[in-house]
């Protein structure tokens, strides 16, 4: 009886001597120089609950330490199948040993919907919003003012990117950010459609010229913050701006080729939205403007260049290795992100007023006793729909609604109704230009490069009317013309239909 008692009470240190004691010593002894009738139990300390969170593993190793480190951590992980472990070496004295510690996983999910989430949400920084939660709870973040202006989600199909884009955007607009999607796929956020700080890209041209109209603004910042001199208020320089370019892999490709077929004669080679694009990753944490970049597969040639890639300290890696990411991020639901997004300082804050095209240099310090974000570049859209945008207001390719134009107010008076001017007549009145002087002079609304996308595949386009060497010259009352009657969306609309 005693016999059957003892057998039946180290039944289950016996399993795990013969599972997983005894095999680990048969592969780890040649590598520690140890004779091979070393008894186990001597130098491996493995506890029957070794695969649990919070387990710790203790071997015992040889003084001479004539071994390498690398090969024993890979048998002891590949023996015992252990996944997210630590190894903590203690080689002084007499009695060397290593620590195997097995981290604490994160929390299987991390709904927005739980209070206790919540609450963390709502205390979280604009400038560092919650990413999602690691081991034993901890929250991960990054502070895009103290840490890393940019962040770089590199993941498959399916790996999770526009979720976490999404946990990132509406924080930020629940603070006052304001947020430009660049979405070639058109769906991936569709829980951003209406909100009040959003512009919604979806064409490439739209794409193209926005780019621009963003590195217009960095560098007017850049003589704002120039202005300011040392310890001014960070936010006088503009309300934060979160640029989120999804599958740059396509987008950029997609971006060289429209600039192929739009470029002309003297214009460089590369596209000026792409230049953009760098000059905004160059810049620094000051002036308040960060990319959020997708990529499937985040090499030096999708991005341009090694340098581009290094603008990205912050990488969220999804499906990337085991070991490499363990944290669960936190889940927002469509209608949940879009909720959370319009309230806050993004629901109570005044509109943004748009300076004039080309402020002088008294508009480079901040007006006394105006609010922050009255800063605003004429060539980034309102963030609202506004049936009547002031003229001197720089929009892009859908910054009017169909069959109207835009109506300057007078000076402390209403705003006039759009309505469409009359026509000039032809004749002297109606000299013929070219499409840059037309794009500087005549359609302030238009870019240079919109005006040559239309050319070229836009059947209602004018045709020219006479050439200057190999330029093509047309007509300003065609051009006016069909400027007024191009269909076209609200200024700021998020509607992709």
């Amino acid at each position: 009886m005693g016999t059957a008692t003892y057998m039946v009470l180290t039944r289950e240190r016996r399993e795990l001597m013969r599972e997983w004691v005894g095999p680990l010593h048969e592969a780890l002894h040649q590598p520690l120089g140890l004779a091979e009738q070393t008894d186990p139990r001597c130098y491996l300390h493995i506890p029957k609950n070794f695969s649990d969170d919070d387990a710790q593993i203790r071997v015992d190793l040889p003084t001479r330490l004539g071994f390498s480190r690398d090969v024993v951590a890979d048998l002891i992980t590949q023996k015992l199948a252990l996944q997210g472990v630590t190894f903590s070496w203690h080689p002084e004295g007499r009695k060397p040993y290593v620590l195997v510690k097995k981290t604490r996983k994160p929390p299987a999910t991390a709904l927005f919907k739980d209070p206790k989430m919540r609450d963390l949400v709502a205390k979280a920084k604009e400038a560092a919003p919650i990413i999602g939660f690691g081991a034993g709870g901890r929250i991960v973040s990054v502070d895009l003012d103290a840490e890393s202006p940019h962040i770089l989600v590199n993941a498959s199909t399916g790996g999770g990117k526009s979720v976490t884009l999404r946990c990132i955007a509406c924080q930020m607009l629940h603070h006052g950010s304001r947020v430009f999607v660049r979405d070639t796929k058109r769906i991936s956020h569709l829980w951003a459609r209406g909100l009040p700080g959003v512009t919604y890209c979806a064409d490439v041209a739209d794409i193209h010229d926005q780019l621009i109209a963003l590195g217009r603004e960095g560098r007017r910042r850049t003589q704002v913050a120039n202005a300011l001199g040392i310890g001014a208020d960070p936010k006088a320089i503009g309300p934060r701006l979160l640029i989120l370019l999804e599958e740059v892999n396509a987008t950029m490709k997609q971006l060289a080729r429209y600039w192929e077929k739009t470029r002309e004669s003297g214009d460089p080679k590369v596209s000026p939205a792409i230049d953009a694009l760098n000059e905004i990753l160059y810049m620094g944490r000051q002036l308040r403007m960060h990319v959020l970049l997708v990529a499937r597969s985040a090499t030096a040639r999708a991005l341009g260049c090694p340098e581009v890639r290094e603008q990205f300290s912050t990488r969220i890696l999804a499906r990337y290795s085991v070991n490499a990411w363990r944290t669960q991020v936190l889940f927002f639901t469509e209608p949940e992100a879009h909720k959370w997004a319009s309230t806050g300082l993004a629901a109570t804050e005044p509109q943004h007023t748009a300076l004039p095209e080309q402020p002088g240099p008294a508009l480079l310090h901040k007006p006394a006793n105006s609010p922050a974000d009255a800063w605003n570049d004429p060539a980034l859209p309102p963030t609202t729909p506004d049936p009547a945008p002031a003229a001197d207001v720089l929009a892009d390719a859908s910054s009017l609604p169909p069959q109207t134009t835009a109506a300057t107010p007078a000076a402390g008076g209403p705003a006039a109704p759009a309505t469409s001017p009359p026509d000039p007549a032809p004749g002297d009145d109606d000299p013929a230009v070219g499409l840059r002087q037309a794009a500087e002079h005549h359609l302030p609304a238009i870019t240079l490069d919109a005006l040559r996308f239309a050319r070229a595949n836009d059947p209602t386009f004018p045709t020219s009317v006479a050439k200057r060497g190999t330029e093509l010259l047309y007509s300003v009352h065609d051009l006016k013309k069909w400027a007024r009657n191009r269909p076209r969306a609200p200024t700021g609309t998020t509607d992709l239909d």
